[in-house]
């Protein structure tokens, strides 16, 4: 069995749904799984809708939303009525914010949920017109459990048996189509794994039914040596191993989201990043160990967005136990942190603000046990690559090259997995940074 992804690009359009239907198609003799995403901008029209109607504007997003699925199901062929219960349920849940005011986390991801269940009705619907036994399931209705952590909530470990045993009971030769992105609480309440998370739902059905592989179908030929819209001519990296690919998908490579790897990785499952729109392109394939004979750098990512927290004290010389005082006070107050650099007087941080929000009770708090300044609009650049583990002349190529272009480096960190290495830059300067790297470490 394999399970296929399709984002939100790859069934943004009627055009798009057919071909998704093709690929999967294709497949068939491989048992596919089938997961989809919302149409694409779905979400953030769903979430536009929820934040409207606390002052009662809704209706126009609304009807956007209603219209753009008709269109689509009209170009395919379907009836309206396929998705009538969803609009009626929709319309209903934007009524009730409007009498509640401002929106909980807990009441978007009930909004937010209904991109993708809409989608994959759509996307069954369309395969079942096609002669395929496509059945469309919301993804806790095949046991995809998590806590209640609402806006990124965690799978329990339940969830992977539960999968397991409800796609064994399937009809013989049925082909699931399951939404992304959303699971429900043991309460039976709505969540979302996250922006980005069918990549992640993907992985953990993935993983649950011990895959033969697990397909990201996106809008792009896989993941490439950089962002091409900063380096035109960037590259497709034919193979990279889940470590590599985890650094990249964290530090700002937007293919992947930055957990789906997580899954996959104990089991030793192959990830294939593919290309709807070009579909016999080999993509990349993420596997969990690769031969040594790589003598480059595989990417390099790039994190806009970024704030640097500098925490300077003397009580740290020689003390033991200070750290912990400082990472209990980021935990507290649930604020992921992406990079660290330590001396003996001084920690310096990088959080990502769209990830963490206001971090003013943390900084407050931090300000008990330290001096702490803060700086704003900075960026993370990783270069990731194997063979950092056996040149250290790369870190400093990458640093000259940077320092005789006038880039000045704000803080530098090496995972002990030694195969990145992270620097801060201003962000007005990151792109120059990217391109200047790429064109150092990989052939024009």
């Amino acid at each position: 069995m394999i399970v296929m992804k399709f984002g939100g690009t790859s069934v943004g359009s009627a055009s798009m749904i057919k071909e998704t239907i093709a690929i999967a198609r294709n497949e068939t003799r491989r048992k596919p799984i089938v997961v989809v995403s919302a149409v694409s901008k779905i979400t953030d029209q769903l979430l536009r809708a929820a934040k409207e109607a606390e002052s009662g504007s809704h209706n126009r997003t609304l009807n956007e939303i209603r219209e753009k699925h008709q269109k689509i199901m009209e170009e395919l062929g379907i009836s309206r009525e396929l998705l009538e219960p969803e609009f009626s349920g929709l319309e209903n849940a934007l009524k009730e914010l409007a009498v509640h005011g401002k929106p909980t986390q807990k009441e978007l991801d009930n909004i937010a949920a209904f991109g993708e269940i809409m989608a994959a009705k759509i996307v069954a619907e369309y395969g079942r017109k096609q002669g395929m036994k496509t059945k469309a399931y919301c993804a806790f209705d095949i046991g995809l459990l998590t806590n209640d952590n609402f806006g990124a909530a965690e799978i329990l470990k339940e969830t992977f048996a539960n999968i397991a045993g409800r796609i064994r009971a399937m009809p013989e030769g049925e082909i699931p189509v399951v939404t992304g992105f959303i699971g429900k609480t043991r309460k039976g309440e709505m969540t979302t794994l996250g922006r980005g998370g069918s990549d992640y739902s993907a992985a953990i059905i993935g993983a649950a039914i011990n895959a033969e592989e697990v397909q990201i179908w996106t809008d792009v030929d896989g993941m490439m040596t950089a962002d091409p819209k900063v380096v035109p001519n960037a590259h497709t990296i034919a193979e990279l191993s889940f470590d590599e690919a985890s650094e990249l998908a964290y530090f700002g490579a937007k293919v992947l989201h930055p957990k789906t790897i997580l899954p996959v990785m104990e089991k030793g499952i192959p990830v294939r990043v593919l290309n709807t729109y070009n579909p016999s392109a080999k993509g990349t394939r993420i596997v969990r160990a690769l031969s040594d004979d790589n003598d480059s750098i595989t990417a390099i990512a790039c994190k806009k967005g970024v704030s640097v927290i500098n925490m300077h004290t003397t009580r740290m010389f020689g003390a033991y136990g200070f750290l912990h005082k400082i990472f209990k006070m980021f935990d507290e107050h649930q604020v992921s942190v992406d990079m660290v650099s330590t001396s003996e007087v001084n920690v310096s941080v990088t959080i990502d603000n769209r990830e963490n929000g206001d971090v003013t009770g943390l900084l407050r708090e931090l300000g008990t046990i330290a001096d702490v300044n803060v700086e704003n609009s900075k960026a993370c650049i990783c270069v990731v690559g194997r063979v950092m583990k056996k040149t250290p002349a790369i870190a400093a190529e990458a640093f000259s090259t940077l320092g005789e272009n006038g880039v000045n480096i704000e803080m530098i960190s090496q995972g002990a997995s030694e195969i990145n290495i992270g620097m801060v830059v201003n962000e007005a300067e990151a792109d120059n940074a990217v391109r200047l790297l790429h064109s150092t470490f990989f052939a024009s």
